[in-house]
């Protein structure tokens, strides 16, 4: 089987720039014990910061671009970015505000359990020629975003579209997590009206099957709709064909990644796929009982996929280590994974043994 990170990465030894919001994350408990504790507990989050989060932490070239209000805040959260090594040069300083959502502790993005308070922050309010893409993508090897940006508006989808086409003209890799937030489309179009166009410059798409449907309208098979969570063939073969069809689509994607993560009487069941060069990798299956916090976990496996492919990892491997540092994210508090490489191939041998 051929080693596609060799075909995927055109500039390996580039920075890896992850755009997107940078977002508070306010969570209150669920019986509002914070109003009388005064006690209201924060993570500093955002899907594209998360990854640059993550690929720092593994020591690869992480850079990251967002739009932040030049205040005394937005220079304290910086700073603390800055000491976890992330390249923060081309942030944006504008507007009045930074982005939040409110998710109680335990609570799912995509299960439409946050509140979001993103209209007019800076980020939502940054329009067309506003970031010199010529400059930010300077040295640039990989750009990576979420389907969470182009789903705060028109203007934003458009900024996406912006930056697309600068990258594709200096011959960057590029990856999108198509993560779904019906929450968060609310101006109009839908979807299927804006994603397709910046997916054909994708050279690595990541979603699930449900959101690559939503996102991209590629049917599911009829009787795939009611297959059961235990019949993982059926999961397995569905992911194929969809790959396939989304490959035949969208002709510059070379892969595509589906995460499969459902919760059962029996606890978490998480495994993955990896679809390239025309062959299904499943990934190893990981089960546990009690996890502490699902968000950040699909950042994390995304950053995987870029980790492995960056450093030459062949498909197999690449799959591995994302589906293990998904699956550790897991566990972790927060909203970027602080579990380091060490960690999650140790994650690895376990469930060999």
């Amino acid at each position: 089987m051929i080693n596609m990170s060799k075909i995927i990465i055109k500039q390996a030894d580039g920075r890896i720039l992850s755009f997107g919001e940078l977002l508070l994350r306010i969570m209150p408990d669920t019986k509002g014990r914070w109003i009388e504790q005064k006690n209201l507990p924060f993570f500093i989050g955002g899907a594209e910061l998360n990854v640059a989060s993550a690929l720092s932490l593994w020591g690869m070239p992480s850079a990251y671009l967002t739009a932040l209000p030049l205040n005394n805040v937005s220079e304290q959260l910086i700073s603390h970015l800055n000491e976890k090594g992330i390249d923060l040069s081309n942030v944006l300083y504008h507007g009045e505000r930074i982005g939040l959502y409110f998710l109680n502790n335990g609570d799912d993005l995509k299960h439409g359990g946050a509140i979001y308070d993103r209209a007019h922050s800076a980020y939502a309010d940054l329009h067309v020629g506003q970031i010199n893409w010529e400059d930010a993508l300077n040295g640039v090897g990989w750009l990576h975003f979420s389907a969470i940006c182009p789903a705060l508006s028109q203007n934003s989808a458009d900024i996406c579209l912006e930056a697309l086409e600068v990258a594709k003209r200096k011959n960057v890799t590029i990856s999108i997590d198509l993560n779904y937030r019906p929450k968060l489309w609310q101006y109009g179009k839908k979807p299927t009206q804006i994603m397709p166009q910046l997916a054909r410059y994708a050279d690595l798409l990541m979603g699930n099957l449900w959101a690559f449907n939503t996102m991209l309208d590629i049917p599911l098979s009829p009787g795939f709709k009611n297959a059961a969570v235990e019949n993982k063939t059926a999961y397995m073969n569905e992911a194929e064909s969809l790959s396939k069809e989304i490959i035949k689509q969208y002709p510059k994607c070379k892969v595509v990644a589906n995460t499969f993560r459902f919760d059962t009487l029996n606890g978490l069941i998480y495994y993955s796929t990896l679809f390239t060069d025309d062959f299904l990798c499943v990934s190893t299956e990981y089960n546990a009982l009690n996890i502490v916090n699902k968000v950040g976990s699909g950042d994390c496996y995304m950053a995987g996929l870029i980790y492995g492919f960056y450093n030459g990892m062949s498909a197999k491997e690449v799959l591995e280590f994302a589906t293990a540092a998904g699956f550790t994210k897991l566990f972790v508090q927060g909203d970027a994974t602080d579990k380091d490489v060490l960690e999650i191939q140790e994650a690895i041998q376990n469930e060999k043994k």
